[in-house]
């Protein structure tokens, strides 16, 4: 299956987004393979940098990195996909400014539902960072359920047991982009939160 036929985006009706950027992975999965799910903030400024572009994408290095330094060892996109792990984004264009706002999380909210219901074996989520975070609640409430995760710092919240579909849900920080080989103290809780997702399986 390649979920880039099951998924588009018709109206683009947000407006602090890049709608010329606009990508959801073009990979050929199978879906029933698929146990984890890692759902990031949004796609690149430069597609070159997205998950699974061609050569070795800012995107896979930093998400590589992250899954070594939670005890997987791999080198690719690939390697990763193979442990059953499939890596997406919510807003599947590239921002415009620092911060997203709700109304498109609200909106690109609907094309990650859709993405998520391809995929009948997940038993974790990785919701990398904020909006992913938020992204999932919408979802949630949308069809009626309660809210995923609290309100709060991610740093406070991380160790909860939250579920969603009857899969584990674990609350983490943003792995992808320059940012991560910086910041340290974030870099261990994202390799526990993989660890414990990968624990998993």
């Amino acid at each position: 299956m390649r979920v880039k036929a099951k998924i588009s985006c018709g109206a683009f009706p947000c407006k602090d987004v890049d709608h010329a950027r606009f990508v959801v992975p073009g990979i050929d999965v199978n879906p029933a393979r698929i146990s984890i799910l890692m759902i990031s903030e949004a796609a690149p400024a430069n597609p070159s940098d997205y998950y699974y572009a061609r050569s070795n994408p800012l995107f896979q290095q930093t998400t590589v990195q992250a899954f070594n330094d939670a005890g997987a060892k791999v080198a690719s996109m690939k390697d990763i996909l193979e442990l059953g792990i499939y890596v997406t984004t919510v807003v599947k264009c590239s921002k415009k400014a620092y911060a997203i706002g709700l109304s498109t999380i609200d909106e690109c909210s609907i094309l990650l539902e859709k993405e998520i219901a391809l995929f009948p074996n997940v038993i974790a989520f990785l919701l990398m960072g904020d909006v992913a975070i938020r992204a999932i609640n919408i979802v949630a409430k949308r069809r009626g359920e309660a809210r995923v995760i609290p309100s709060g710092s991610t740093y406070k919240i991380r160790g909860g047991r939250f579920t969603f579909q009857g899969a584990r849900v674990f609350p983490s920080y943003l792995q992808a982009g320059p940012s991560f080989f910086i910041e340290k103290t974030k870099r261990k809780m994202i390799s526990q939160d993989i660890s414990a997702a990968l624990s998993l399986v």
